[in-house]
């Protein structure tokens, strides 16, 4: 068993343990400090006081992965959603012959249940069924107290194969948000792989000296072509929420949209240099309860 697997049982086993008492735990363990929730002021102490105190009733439909195209389609129209194929509620259900050779296989309520199919000739169905069954088994919220995802019902969702051409794999460009403001970004590269790089940028495209549990990229990164597109659409989609991470992909010049995540890295994940920490909460303005 990995160490991330094992990591993630214990923290499921903890289940029982209040809320702000495990953020505490699990906050000490990466920053090796207690996290200041009567007077949060840095980025990942805001967004655990978050998980706490801000529970808009809309947030488990936008973190469903399924439920969050169809409110994001209503906003900025449906040509920026990767087109969904199929949805179901078991493994079982899904009727491959009707699934096109290539497709990709998501669970809509957390980030683990993923099968990405090339060739359907080559799938391995018995694993992608153990790995998917798996997932639909947790719960996400018992892992980072991320309190939408508590009660999202667990699905499987088909989408349509995306792969960029332009640069050979499908990057994921992420805009921190706050309130109608996005301040920054990075782009994830090399997902296939097991080298996964976050690259952070200001809104001009300029390289921030930022670094969250994954390294830079080798290579410089070009920026999208719907780079501007992202920024206005980031807006749009982020405006009333404190804060939210709007996601995006541009697959041959075209822009999709990804995914919203209000607790990016679950608020347990330090800056380096770790001034940025700081920075980043000084952008966050929490609501008043």
């Amino acid at each position: 068993m990995s160490s991330n697997k094992l990591l993630k049982k214990v923290k499921y086993a903890m289940r029982f343990i209040p809320d702000s008492i495990y953020i505490q735990i699990y906050y000490f363990a990466h920053f090796k400090k207690f996290c200041d929730l009567k007077k949060p002021s840095t980025y990942n102490e805001k967004l655990n006081w978050l998980k706490l105190h801000d529970h808009n009733p809309v947030y488990p439909t936008l973190v469903d992965k399924y439920e969050a195209k169809e409110y994001v389609a209503r906003i900025i129209g449906n040509e920026y959603i990767i087109p969904t194929l199929g949805v179901w509620d078991t493994f079982d259900d899904i009727d491959f012959e009707k699934l096109p050779n290539q497709f990709v296989l998501k669970c809509t309520h957390d980030s683990e249940g993923l099968v990405i199919v090339k060739d359907k000739k080559k799938l391995d169905k018995n694993a992608a069924k153990e790995k998917i069954e798996a997932a639909l088994k947790q719960n996400f919220y018992y892992i980072g107290r991320e309190w939408p995802y508590k009660d999202v019902r667990p699905r499987i969702i088909a989408e349509q194969y995306m792969e960029d051409h332009v640069d050979g794999e499908l990057r994921d460009y992420k805009f921190f948000c706050f309130d109608g403001e996005p301040k920054a970004m990075f782009i994830a590269s090399d997902r296939a792989s097991d080298h996964v790089k976050f690259d952070y940028y200001d809104l001009k495209f300029n390289h921030l000296d930022i670094k969250q549990k994954y390294p830079h990229a080798q290579e410089t990164l070009r920026k999208p072509v719907t780079f501007e597109k992202m920024i206005d659409f980031s807006k749009i989609l982020s405006k009333g929420f404190p804060h939210v991470r709007v996601d995006f992909y541009e697959v041959d010049g075209h822009l999709y949209f990804g995914e919203l995540t209000f607790y990016h890295l679950s608020g347990f994940m330090p800056f380096e240099p770790d001034r940025w920490d700081k920075v980043f909460g000084d952008w966050l303005k929490l609501p008043k309860v």
